[in-house]
Parts: structure tokens; sequence; C-alpha cells
């Protein structure tokens, strides 16, 4: 029996064309012979921020990258089309996209971002939106996000009115919640709404926005136009586009589906895909669509999109592919930041449905991480000192509430740990015990000394 999966709101797609699974899915011998140009001894919990890719896939790039060198008129003539259309048409069916025309394969959502907001900042220019119009966006969205609303947006007139987050969280009401005074607010004095951003799941703090809900207030409240960040979800989370029904959609593939770095695909409506949405590279394929312009931006390495056919195979070699793989991850991630809960005394972020394969769990008050050097220092100390690779949320107590507390005060720090298929118990009591020992040393963050 096929069961829904409540962090994305509806029934997942299931496509006509079902993978065919090897009867021998891959042992754990050749999970690690995969993953074996790893760095030895290194707890590597933070696959949430590079990724990994394994060894079958780093194989079939350095064959693409050789075709073209030997002989690069043939390559770009005759092959490398032909090799991003399909590419696109396997992310096309992963995500139940309408058409493959409505797929664009770019280096990153960084990149898509870009051409989303170059849009949105061009009708400010050119008078099309009124300068007191504003865009929404999360106070948490990445960062790299909010540089690209300053550069496109904000200098050309725009304004932006960020929907302040709970954390911890306890529900998605909560957030919605929050979303919907924050569209009043931008809605006031006669302002319109022109873009709404929207991460689907976010990064620091990591939790799983209901972006379905989301868009669907939007669409009730008449704003414009509604943007997607789904960085982290092509992977962790099964992703249908007609379900969640946004304007624009991205979502990188070196995170999460064991693309080499970078490539990320950006779906766009059909009612936008023929607009002026353009890649921020200006090529001789300017015009033709943004599915062609992304394909050719000049010379350079296009092997990470060619890939993905090679990234499918791999996949398909786990039980259950990768929606196996994803159910797996997040079970293992639950599990994982429920042992550190129990041995710190702490707490989770969010509950378990609001995570993916990525969670956030408390760290103990007594290490007193009271700032984002703090956060900076714990983090290179674990690495430096105890070879384990996990990101640090500093969270900064509001006015007047105490917050979570453990038995010790007030718990201000949180590890966002990652759970991908080649990660073993060892790497979670690592980090275990690398914080226990701080702790029973009687160290404080400040007090960590890189040797």
């Amino acid at each position: 029996m096929e069961h829904e999966d409540p962090r994305n709101g509806e029934s997942p797609h299931r496509s006509s064309k079902k993978p065919k699974f090897s009867s021998n899915y891959i042992p754990e011998s050749e999970i690690r012979d995969e993953f074996s140009h790893h760095q030895p001894r290194v707890a590597r919990i933070n696959n949430g921020s590079f990724g990994s890719c394994p060894g079958s896939v780093l194989a079939a790039q350095r064959r693409w990258q050789l075709q073209f060198l030997r002989q690069p008129d043939a390559f770009y003539f005759n092959t490398l089309r032909n090799g991003i259309t399909a590419s696109r048409m396997i992310i096309k069916d992963l995500i139940n996209a309408d058409h493959v025309d409505e797929v664009s394969l770019v280096d990153n959502a960084t990149t898509a971002a870009a051409i989303v907001l170059r849009q949105i900042g061009h009708s400010f220019a050119e008078g099309k939106f009124k300068k007191s119009d504003t865009v929404l966006m999360l106070h948490c969205a990445f960062q790299a996000v909010k540089k690209s609303i300053q550069a496109y947006v904000t200098r050309a007139g725009g304004s932006v009115v960020e929907v302040r987050l709970p954390f911890p969280v306890n529900s998605e009401e909560e957030i919605i919640s929050e979303f919907k005074k924050s569209i009043t607010e931008g809605k006031s004095n006669g302002r319109k709404i022109r873009l709404a951003i929207i991460d689907h799941i976010t990064s620091m703090p990591s939790v799983v926005i209901p972006v379905k809900e989301l868009v669907r207030v939007c669409r009730e409240e008449g704003i414009d136009q509604v943007f997607v960040d789904a960085a982290h979800a092509i992977g962790s989370l099964k992703v249908d586009v007609k379900e969640i029904g946004a304007d624009f959609y991205v979502s990188n593939l070196h995170k999460w589906f064991f693309c080499p770095p970078s490539v990320a695909f950006l779906h766009c409506k059909k009612a936008n895909a023929s607009s002026d949405v353009h890649h921020p590279v200006v090529s001789h394929e300017y015009g033709n669509g943004l599915p062609i312009e992304s394909s050719w931006i000049g010379t350079r390495d296009y092997s990470s999109q060619l890939v993905i056919p090679a990234v499918l195979e791999f996949v398909n070699r786990f039980e259950g592919g990768i929606e196996g793989i994803m159910e797996r991850n997040h079970e293992q991630v639950v599990k994982m930041g429920k042992m550190l809960v129990e041995s710190w005394g702490t707490n989770l972020g969010s509950p378990p449905e609001m995570c993916t394969a990525m969670i956030m769990v408390g760290l103990p008050s007594r290490l007193c991480l009271n700032s984002e050097e703090d956060a900076s220092r714990l983090r290179s100390y674990l690495r430096d000192c105890h070879e384990v690779e996990v990101p640090i949320f500093y969270q900064v107590p509001k006015d007047g509430e105490d917050g979570v507390r453990d038995n010790d005060g007030c718990i201000t720090g949180y590890v966002r740990i990652s759970h991908q298929v080649y990660n073993t118990l060892d790497d979670y009591e690592k980090l275990r015990d690398a914080i226990n020992q701080i702790v029973k040393d009687g160290k404080t963050c400040k007090m960590l000394c890189i040797e």
C-alpha cells in the first residue's frame, strides 16, 4: 500500500513509468566503495551544505568531460543538446511537470534566484510596478537570495517584507499564521505584493515549510507570482510541482540527488515559460527560451548536467530507488536526533514530520553559545579537534522570552545533522561524545582552543 507523504501536503505523484529495480540491491560494501573518496575518519553529517557524489557518477562525469575534450566541435554540434534534453526529461518525470519545456538546468538555486528576481527588478525599473510595491520572503531565507533581492529589487525601488518564522517550531499552523500576518503588512497602504519567495526546506534552521498551503494563500491574496526556493528538496522529499502550484520552483541536484556540483533544475509554469525570463549570462541563444538559453552559456563544463541518467541508475540500485532512500534517510536522521536529545538532555527544533533528511538538535546550555562567533568557534573546534563536520545554529533569544530550557539554562545553540546513505551510527556517536566531553571538561564555547 502506498502512503501519503505528509511533508508534501498531498498524495505524491506516481509516474506511469515504474522504475526497474534490481532484485539484488546494493550491498553495504559497495556503498562504502562508492564514497571511498571521502576523507577517512571524518564524520560527515553535513550533507545538506554540499551534497555528495558517488564514485560511479564521478566516473560517468569524467567520461563526458573526455568526450568533449577529444573532439569539442562534434560534441557541441552532435551531443550536448541531446544529452541535456535527456537529463531534463528525467527531471520532468521526477517532479511531475507538464512538459520538458518547463524544465531548465542551471548551476544552482542562486542562479535560479537571479533569473526570477532579475525580471521582477526590470518591472520595477521600467515602471510596470510601483515603487511602493513589495516582495515577500522568509526572514531565514538563504543569504544569497537576500543579496539577489538587494541587487535586483531594492535598488530598482521595490521594498521587502520578511516573514518572521518561529523556532523552535511546533506545527505548520504557526508558520501559516505568521505568513498571513506578513501578507497583511505587505499589502498595507495600498501596496501590491509582486512576488513571494518561499523556502520548501529552510537551510538554517532547517524546517519543512508547508509550501502548498502557503502558495494557496498567496493565490487567495492576489500575490502576482510565487517562487519556491527548494534548494534541499529533490532527493530528500517528494516534489510534485503541479500539486505545489508555484510559478517558479528550483532545487539543487547536487545536494540530495547525488549529482556532482553544481547543477539545479528550475521549473517555470507554462504561463511563465515564454515570458520575459532569461538566463543572466547572455549568449547567442538569448531569446530562444530559458531551457535553451541555459543549455549554452558559453564554453564551460556541462558534465554535471549530463550525468543525471547515471545518477538515476545509481539510486535505482537501492531498494525503493530514490523514494526508498528518502524514507530511510528521514527515519535515520530522526532516530539519530532523538539519540542526541536523550544524551544531551535537550530538544528537537521541530516535530519529526517537519523535517526530511536534516533535523535540528538543541545543544546543552552549559556550552554558553551566545553569538554567531561562538557557533563558528564550536564548529571549527569539532572539525579540527574531533573530525566532525556539522553546522551550528545560534538562536537569538527573544526579548522577554526565556525560550526552550534544559536543566541548566536556556538553549541557544543547535546542530543541524544530516543523514545520507554513506552515514553510520559511528558518525553521530562521534558528535555526541565530542559535545559530552566539552561539557564534562567544564568548557564553554569561548574557552575552546584549536591547536
